[in-house]
This record gives C-alpha cells, structure tokens and sequence, in this order.
C-alpha cells in the first residue's frame, strides 16, 4: 500500500491523552456494539415486529435532544474529563441491567426501551466532552487526522463487535454479549480515569437556556456547519437501514449473515480509515461531504434491489465507506474552526445531527417496513436519499464553495492555535 494513503498517526504519537482515549473507545466501541446487535435481535425475538424494532429509535428520541443540547452545555461549562467517566460508568450499569433481564425466565420488553433511552440520555451527555475535548490535547494541523483515527477505532469495533455478537447471539445466549459489554465498560474506565482534567475555559457561560442559545445562534450564523448537519440528517434518517436488516437477512434466507450485515457498514468505513491519508490533501471539505453522502444513498439503494446476500454485503460495505469520508470531512469542518469556549454547545448540536437522523431513520425504515415491505424500504429510502443530496448542492452555496485554507473562521482559529503555547501531554 502506498505510504501516502496509510493513516497520519501524528495525533497518536504526540498526545499521550489522545493514545488513551482511542484505546478506550476502540474497547467499549467493540462491547456497544455487541449490544447494538443483540438489542434488537431480542426485541424481535420477543415480538417479531419489525415495527417494534425500529420503535427503538423513538424512545431514543427524546432523551438524545434533551440531554444533546444540556450535554453540550455542560461539556463548556464543567470538568470533560469528568462527565466522560461517569458516564462510561452508567452505560455500564446499563449493560448490567441488560444481562440481569436476559437471564430472567421471562425476559421483559420494557426494560430494552428503558436501557436504550437511558443510554441515548449517557452518550448524549458524553459526546459533547469527547468531542469538545479533542481540539485540545490535538495540534490544530492534526485534526483531520484525528478524526479518522478516532473514526478507524469506531469501525475496528464496529466491524469486530457485530461479526462476533452474530455468533455469539446464535451460540452462546444473549446474555453472553451483554456480559462481554459490561466487561468493555470496566476496561475502558481504566483508560479514562489516568486522562489529564481538562476544566471549563474561563469564558466558559452557566449551563443554563442562555448558553444553549448562545450556541444555537453561533450554529445559525454558520451556514456552512448548518449544511453539514442537514446532510447528514437527510442521509441517515432517508437511507439508514439498520432496523429492518434481522428482517431483511430473513427474506434472503440468511439468518446466518444478519451479523455480518451489521458488520459490513463499519467494514467500508474500516477500509476508508486505514486508507486515509489522502485526506490531509483535500481541502474542498464541504463538496466532500455532499458527495460522499450522495454515494451512501446510491449504495444503500443497490442494496435494496438486489437478491443476492453477498451483493447486498458489498453494497452495504461500499455504504459504509461513503458514509465514513462524509464524516471525516464533515468533522474536520467542525474542529477546525469552532473557537473553544462554544466547543461543548456546538458538539451537542452536531451530536444531534448525526444521531437524530439515525434515530428517526429507524422509525421510518421501521415503519416502511411494515407498510410496504423490507426491500421497498431499503431502496426507496436510498433514491431519495441521493434526491435530497442533489437539492442541498443547490440550496448550500457557502456548503459547496468551503475551503479550509481560505475559510475565516479557519484560518482565525489556525492561527490563535499557532499563537498559543503547545499544550503539554
């Protein structure tokens, strides 16, 4: 492989903060998406609803708004180091309470809803501090790479974690895969608790309606960051198939390959990341953004029109790198030019835009589902999916004319970090 397209590991090799974060989420990454698998799995098991599968995104709903936004607030305003470890530790008190159920007699639906809105309300609050984080223990010039870095370590898990739950699922039990969920969460917290406090910047506003709307109206007045959200919300909640593939692995008579579904979105995204070092060469980040999400339709679409098992594997695949190169560019606009002390607020609002449009996309693949059938709802949901990406072309002028080494908003932000003392780790 070409030494230009492997990985930037600069962020790897100068923070030692950063070395323990990833390794931290490459762990409870992999565990969490044992669950991700599992989940839905007994939820169709116990009502054999596709409906009720994709019902999972509804209760999620709510606490992802509420608890994004607050969590966003919070982030700016608090300790990140520390909202990022107590909620590590209640998502794995979630997962304990997933195993306790699933050993009952008589496992019980209300608790799964409960476990996912609850969890919905931790990463929610999580993110926001992870994310409003890493443009401090990284080098302003290294942020692209940290992106794909951080989005390779999502993918080894979500590649591993999926492919892994199919066999266990099937094998061992559902409460095999949320022990080893439970177990990831543990091992993640040893990571988490050695990272440097990284305390509230001095301009940092109460966690209050003010500060919520303080970030609101930033976000406003970024046209180009507005683009980003809506592209992504438009992709996920259009084209997102996840929902309805324990259904869809049926009607192709492939029970066995419902894992390696879940796996093959990740796997593409995989692919992309260990190949991104061209990355750091492309500076027309909007455009990049538009038409990686476009293709994500397009692949999804195939997906949904084609018999065979293995096609539907390779699309889906194919999805999942789109998806990963619209995201390493959709968040290398977000760090390099939104200024500290609005960090926190800001990563709550991406947070939801790229997790409401997920959410929704299973109620809605969920619901079309039950309407109109599997396959209808996987392809019609990938056409209008490329639809809408070619309306926003039109509709985001300040999306598609982006350019970091002109941006203003870049370029300030480059240099104040240029200006400011390294930051020790």
């Amino acid at each position: 492989m070409p030494q230009a397209l492997l990985p930037d590991l600069a962020p790897w090799k100068a923070s030692a903060d950063f070395r323990r974060l990833w390794a931290s989420g490459l762990i409870s990454n992999f565990g969490s998406f044992l669950t991700f698998v599992a989940l839905p799995v007994q939820l169709k098991d116990l009502t054999g609803s596709a409906a009720a599968v994709g019902a999972i995104g509804a209760v999620e709903l709510i606490p992802l708004i509420v608890f994004g936004l607050y969590g966003g607030a919070l982030a700016d305003a608090l300790d990140k180091r520390q909202l990022i470890v107590w909620s590590e530790a209640g998502q794995g008190l979630l997962s304990a309470a997933l195993l306790v159920n699933a050993l009952l007699p008589g496992p019980a639906v209300w608790p799964l809803y409960l476990v996912a809105a609850l969890s919905s309300a931790l990463v929610s609050v999580q993110r926001p501090a992870l994310d409003s984080l890493l443009p401090r223990i990284v080098a302003h010039d290294d942020l692209p790479a940290a992106s794909s870095l951080n989005s390779l370590r999502w993918t080894v898990g979500g590649v591993a974690g999926p492919a892994i739950a199919g066999v266990v699922v099937a094998y061992a039990g559902l409460g095999w895969a949320y022990a080893a969920d439970l177990l990831t969460f543990a091992v993640s917290l040893l990571f988490i608790v050695r990272i440097a406090p990284s305390p509230a910047s001095y301009e940092a506003a109460k966690p209050d309606l003010r500060a919520i709307a303080e970030g609101a109206r930033y976000a406003w007045s970024r046209k180009e960051l507005l683009g980003t959200y809506v592209v992504d919300l438009a992709a996920m909640f259009l084209a997102m198939p996840l929902a309805v593939l324990p259904f869809l692995a049926d009607e192709l008579h492939a029970e066995w390959a419902l894992g390696l579904m879940y796996a093959s979105v990740p796997l593409g995204a995989m692919v992309v990341g260990l190949t991104s070092g061209w990355t750091s060469r492309v500076h027309a980040h909007g455009r990049m953004v538009v038409l990686a999400a476009a293709l994500w339709g397009v692949a999804v679409a195939a997906a949904g029109v084609v018999g065979n098992v293995w096609l539907v594997l390779l699309l889906l695949t194919v999805a999942g790198g789109c998806d990963m190169v619209s995201g390493v560019f959709r968040a290398a606009m977000w760090n390099q030019t939104i200024p500290d002390e609005l960090r926190g607020r800001l990563a709550g609002i991406e947070l939801l835009s790229y997790s409401v449009g997920p959410t929704l996309g299973q109620v809605r693949s969920g619901g079309v589902a039950a309407w109109a059938g599997v396959r209808t709802s996987v392809w019609s949901g990938g056409l209008l999916c490329v639809g809408a990406m070619g309306l926003l072309a039109l509709c985001l002028p300040g999306l598609m004319t982006y350019d970091v080494r002109t941006n203003e908003h870049a370029v300030r932000l480059r240099e104040q970090r240029t200006a400011a003392a390294p930051t020790q780790v």
